[in-house]
């Protein structure tokens, strides 16, 4: 009979990925995105702020006027809209790109 040999397979080696040296990570965000992030948030604070409102001098009466008023009614809902927008263009904000 012929002898046969037997050969151990070996795993092939996970190669580590290759970079380029020029290849610069840039972070997801930038320090204007923050900024911006932080605007909308205090937009969405003043409007909810703008909502709570006041609070009756009387707590056994109903006052229409104040519940039901311009500011609580249009004016805050609108300031948090607003402020959502800002926080969307905030996160589709892309960075400047710096010209060599």
């Amino acid at each position: 009979m012929a002898d046969k040999k037997q050969t151990a397979v070996k795993p092939a080696a996970s190669k580590p990925a290759v970079t380029a040296p020029d290849a610069v990570s840039t972070p997801l965000f930038t320090k204007e995105n923050y900024r911006w992030m932080i605007i909308g948030a205090v937009i969405v604070a003043v409007g909810m702020f703008v909502m709570s409102g006041g609070k009756n001098a009387d707590p056994n009466t109903f006052d229409t006027n104040l519940v039901y008023s311009t500011s609580r009614i249009t004016v805050a809902p609108v300031l948090i809209v607003l402020g959502l927008l800002v926080e969307i263009y905030a996160i589709f904000k892309k960075p400047k790109v710096k010209q060599l």
